[in-house]
């Protein structure tokens, strides 16, 4: 269970991602589109797991992984945004969010 703190900085590192990606999205996707799914943080507010949905891809864990190498970076510049309302900038451990594709596998099952 979620405390608040944590609900409130998940939102944020969540808009302030989403902000840094659709910057960042011709360095890192060419041509594809980044969104950012969720976050979920630590309970020492230290650690922060990033899904992110990616389309359209081909290979999303060669996205991915590249994604993964520019982490110091993307972390960077997460700092400078929310230098000012977080002491600790968490760590960044991103994560392919494919509950779309989940979704869309049970979508064709059921239409059988």
């Amino acid at each position: 269970m979620d405390s608040v703190r944590q609900n409130k900085v998940n939102s944020l590192l969540q808009q302030e991602l989403a902000e840094v990606f659709l910057h960042e999205n011709r360095n890192l996707l060419p041509g594809g589109l980044i969104t950012v799914s969720a976050v979920r943080v630590s309970p020492d507010l230290g650690l922060a797991k990033v899904y992110l949905s990616l389309f359209p891809v081909k290979d999303k864990k060669a996205a991915i992984e590249h994604i993964r190498d520019n982490g110091h970076r993307l972390r960077g510049m997460l700092g400078q945004r929310i230098g000012k309302q977080m002491r600790v900038v968490p760590e960044l451990l991103f994560y392919i969010d494919d509950s779309l594709d989940r979704a869309e596998e049970i979508d064709k099952l059921l239409k059988k």
